[in-house]
């Protein structure tokens, strides 16, 4: 609909009393190259009329006073008798979405940037009488999707509808490939990522999802800055990646003629600051993994970290409860969520429980739990080769983490922190005194899902060299995400880091379950694909 082709409608009668009709149809359905055509020799004619002095093809001098939400809120209850009476002028602007032509007058409805319940549309009233015989006949020939400026005054139809009752009517962006159709949207996944521009302008739903998200850094950012917390910027090419255990993107500078990392974890970065005396810092931050793709996963990912000296493990999980439900009423209003149909409530208190409890809670281990032959076998049966995952060397805690990572993540829907991860997994953590095989850490799991990860803040840089060269022989051995040796960072160690504690909490698989989003594409803008051929 709305090609400059002639539509099948019924004549206005009397004053405008129709809403928008969503059910036009052209005469035709012509493929798109012969619409893109079209609008190709449209807009050949603009530029014509432009080289001589007639007007511009794209002109730039329309600024809108108002926004369809706004005034789609504010004068929801007036009367059509109200706005007869005390005109209200008005200046929009937005892209043309439903286009109704009846003759000597049509009805269109224009899109902006605005939300609100009516998805930033609002309804134009363009009359022949109003616009003059040439303007109304150029706008009959103008198309979906083209950009326009309206001036006039408000009304409403006899069904209730604001509109504008046009003024001034001027085409400011001609569009040159044809809309999605209007009732089905992009209906290819990948083509609503990929073309995510399409995508947003044809869905209030991707639009609202990306507002929450903004809502959301927004509201995680305030409240940092209002507990104490710097926010701080720190380097995204790494000499040597580490924070994390995750195989790096690679990359040479030309100038210093060396090759450089893309940041996996601005841990190592942060927790500097903290030995150069900053107290509280925290980052949120672009990270780059080369790993695979998938609903959970993209290569590159946004996530927010913060450090405090003088908190531990337990501190950590006090304030991200406190943090993940003040970014859930920020971004979606409301601390009881649904994810998948099913419910998710973050006003009851997040459990807490250790690895080896949460195994003895969701699976029929028993007393087996403890028993590190029975543990390699269960494993074993469940498909994990001894070859890689190296079984026969774990101790009896790696061996209940790869016993709960098979069978009972998934199970953790209500929030839950799963405690005291293995110390041989855990380079950057502190042990625990009384049981130096695990750590002070936990993970933050809710709808099956790891979502934060934080622990109290291994401060020994003798400890800290240890764990390196631990992880440096387990590299040497064929473990392509295990960490490097950061001298550096054992230096800054050695002049001496206050106790502290440390969280990164995943903002996209947040942003995932507080918009109910089943994969990690739906809440990325642009996220990673594969080049088109």
């Amino acid at each position: 609909m709305g090609f400059g082709l002639p539509l099948r409608t019924a004549p206005v009668r009397g004053a405008p009393s129709l809403p928008m009709s969503e059910h036009s149809t052209p005469t035709a359905a012509p493929d798109d190259n012969q619409l893109i055509a079209e609008r190709r020799e449209k807009l050949k004619a603009l530029r014509d009329a432009q080289a001589q002095g007639k007007g511009v093809a794209f002109p730039n001098d329309f600024q809108p006073a108002h926004r369809a939400a706004d005034l789609q809120a504010q004068y929801a209850d007036a009367t059509a008798e109200s706005l007869e009476a005390n005109p209200v002028t008005v200046s929009v602007a937005g892209r043309m979405m439903l286009k109704r032509v009846m003759g000597k007058a049509s009805f269109a409805s224009l899109q902006d940037g605005s939300l609100g319940t009516t998805g930033g549309r609002l309804q134009i009233y363009v009359t022949r009488d109003a616009l003059g015989e040439e303007l109304y006949a150029a706008f009959k020939h103008w198309d979906l999707g083209d950009i326009l400026g309206a001036e006039g005054t408000l009304m409403k139809t006899k069904t209730g509808e604001l509109s504008v009752k046009v003024t001034t009517l001027r085409l400011l962006t001609k569009s040159l490939r044809p809309m999605p159709d209007k009732f089905h949207g992009m209906a290819d996944l990948e083509q609503k990522v990929r073309q995510r521009y399409v995508d947003l302008m044809t869905d209030d739903q991707a639009r609202r999802r990306f507002i929450a998200r903004s809502k959301a850094v927004s509201g995680i950012r305030e409240f940092m800055v209002e507990h104490g917390f710097l926010e701080v910027e720190t380097p995204m090419l790494h000499p040597i990646p580490g924070g994390a255990n995750a195989r790096p993107f690679v990359t040479h500078h030309n100038a210093l003629d060396q090759e450089m990392y893309l940041r996996i974890a601005p841990e190592l970065y942060l927790k500097r600051l903290l030995v150069g005396g900053f107290e509280r810092v925290f980052e949120i931050n672009r990270n780059f993994r080369n790993e695979g793709v998938s609903v959970r996963h993209n290569p590159e990912f946004t996530m927010m970290e913060f450090y405090a000296a003088y908190w531990n493990y337990r501190d950590l999980m006090d304030f991200t409860e406190q943090l993940v439900r003040d970014a859930a009423m920020k971004a979606v209003g409301t601390l009881e969520l649904s994810y998948g149909g099913r419910a998710v409530d973050l006003t009851q208190p997040f459990k807490r429980l250790t690895i080896r409890e949460a195994i003895f809670q969701h699976t029929e281990a028993g007393a087996h739990v403890d028993d590190a032959a029975w543990l390699t076998s269960a494993l074993k049966k469940l498909g994990l080769s001894e070859e890689k995952n190296r079984l026969s060397t774990r101790t009896l805690a790696g061996l209940q983490v790869l016993y709960f990572e098979e069978l009972v993540e998934d199970k953790l829907w209500e929030p839950t922190f799963i405690m005291e991860h293995p110390t041989e997994i855990s380079p950057l953590a502190r042990a625990n005194d009384l049981r130096p095989e695990v750590t002070e850490r936990f993970e933050l799991y809710i709808t099956g899902r790891e979502f934060g990860n934080g622990f109290s803040e291994l401060n020994d840089a003798e400890d800290q060299a240890a764990r390196f060269n631990a992880q440096v022989s387990a590299k040497d051995s064929g473990d392509d995400e295990a960490m490097y040796f950061d001298h550096d960072f054992v230096r800054a160690l050695e002049y001496g880091m206050p106790p502290a504690g440390g969280c990164g909490i995943g903002i996209d698989r947040l942003m995932m379950l507080l918009t109910d989003s089943a994969s990690i594409r739906d809440v990325i803008l642009f996220p990673a694909l594969r080049r088109e051929h």
